[in-house]
């Protein structure tokens, strides 16, 4: 493998029903460092990320994971490199938050097998960090939208994985839980080398937290680097089509975005 990089990516195209969503997809994501993927809906985001994981297949071009084909990659074994928060995510009704959140121990247990003290610390480090010691014993079916999308977050976590996959992972929940998440994903990748890759909406996370932005529109790759260095007016409005003025806080020396907005009137006649 080459030093640092885990992913690479060459010539990437995949289909749904023979409708294009990604095209030629060139992409290099090197270890120990917060990436941000942004661009419109429909975009192929969750598609990349899906691929990524392994749980779809390119219909051209390779992806290799530490030098080697996701393709070749046992499922069990590339659960032990990648955990994944969905964007969607079904947990079923009959489980507590304590056991959806061990099912990120799954790759690590032998089939028949029971947990061991490791896989009960990880499980309890997770919902620590997540701060949801107090829900362990609920059931999933009676939480909120935020409080299920914690949990999952708490599973992604406690599965112990170098990389984590982030699909709007905080897209049900309110802005202080949303900096909590950011904020523990950034100390993951600058404590312990882990690596994010992050599907992410809001402009000001991603420019707060992301070492590295990956921008998308109609299934391409359109702009790839350094935060400080491709996030700017120019590219949000090559993106979204929108005016922005990019300016770094004077506080913490992080970018901040805000928006030039005006709603077109509507014509009468």
């Amino acid at each position: 493998m080459t030093e640092g990089i885990l992913f690479q990516i060459n010539g990437v195209d995949f289909s749904y029903d023979k409708v294009p969503v990604l095209k030629n997809i060139d992409l290099t994501v090197k270890c120990g460092k917060f990436y941000g993927i942004m661009g419109p809906n429909g975009c192929g985001k969750t598609t990349l990320l899906d691929l990524l994981i392994g749980s779809k297949t390119p219909a051209r071009g390779v992806i290799s994971y530490k030098g080697k084909e996701i393709r070749h990659y046992r499922r069990r074994a590339l659960a032990r490199e990648l955990s994944l928060v969905p964007q969607e995510f079904d947990t079923g009704f009959g489980f507590t938050v304590e056991e959806i959140v061990m099912m990120g121990r799954h790759p690590y247990i032998e089939r028949f097998g029971s947990p061991s003290k490791r896989d009960y610390h990880c499980v309890e480090k997770a919902l620590e960090l997540i701060n949801i010691c107090e829900l362990r014993n609920r059931y999933i079916s009676s939480l909120s939208g935020g409080q299920k999308q914690r949990a999952i977050v708490a599973r992604a976590l406690a599965q112990q994985t170098p990389v984590l996959l982030f699909d709007e992972a905080t897209s049900s929940l309110d802005i202080k839980f949303s900096l909590h998440i950011f904020n523990i994903g950034q100390q993951l990748v600058k404590d312990e080398g882990k690596t994010i890759i992050a599907v992410i909406h809001d402009l000001n996370l991603a420019a707060a937290y992301c070492d590295d932005m990956i921008f998308m529109k109609n299934g391409t790759i359109r702009r790839v680097g350094p935060t400080k260095e491709v996030f700017n007016p120019e590219t949000i409005s090559d993106i979204f089509n929108i005016k922005t003025n990019v300016a770094q806080n004077p506080f913490n020396d992080k970018l901040q975005v805000s928006f030039q907005y005006t709603m077109e009137k509507q014509s009468t006649s």
